[in-house]
């Protein structure tokens, strides 16, 4: 005798029901979104808008980007509640230098920290901050113990490439997105609105 949709759906609905159930704690959460593919950013400033619609505060620290013309910090900036930081100089092929590089990721980081040791602070996203261990600008393991020491409701959102295994393994979420393929391989230039 064949299963019916709605046995299927029947079941999937108690498994799911029973996970719901399961889960009893109420904590923040810290979330990776890391990878090659477009989006890291976009899902941040995403979750940053929903942690405004439901009253939390919220600090954004960007650490390599350099550019203030961007569409999400013109609209997030008009917002109350917002902190936010242009911590970058830019990327590291545009500034080439090491040094001043690295002491403007550790000026975004002692922003960042300072987000990290205020309860007020709901939401606190770290753009493009996994380009700081890569080039070694922070302490992997410093940064760690300061996520793990927060305040026991405050969000965590981290961005960027190649995140490191002990960040990814001390992080409850992890999104790894991919790339099938970018407008910009094409030829299409990045466009505002989309890209920016």
């Amino acid at each position: 005798m064949a299963v019916t949709h709605e046995e299927r759906m029947q079941k999937k609905k108690a498994v799911v029901d029973d996970k719901i159930a399961a889960a009893l704690e109420e904590r923040g959460v810290l979330v990776v979104n890391t990878g090659n593919g477009k989006g890291k950013s976009s899902a941040a400033f995403g979750v940053v808008a929903r942690a405004l619609g439901h009253g939390l505060k919220v600090g954004v620290v960007q650490f390599v980007k350099g550019r203030s013309d961007t569409g999400e910090e013109a609209f997030f900036r008009q917002q109350p509640g917002v902190a936010w930081h242009v911590g970058g100089e830019g990327f590291t092929w545009e500034t080439q230098d090491k040094e001043r590089d690295a002491k403007a990721a550790q000026h975004a980081w002692e922003i960042a920290s300072a987000h990290l040791c205020n309860p007020e602070i709901g939401l606190v996203v770290l753009d493009e901050m996994t380009y700081a261990f890569k080039y070694r600008w922070l302490e992997l393991d410093a940064v760690i113990a300061r996520l793990q020491s927060r305040p026991r409701m405050q969000h965590v959102i981290i961005t960027g490439r190649a995140a490191p295994q002990a960040l990814r393994d001390a992080a409850d979420t992890v999104s790894d997105i991919g790339m099938e393929k970018h407008a910009f391989q094409a030829g299409i230039k990045a466009m505002p609105g989309l890209e920016f």
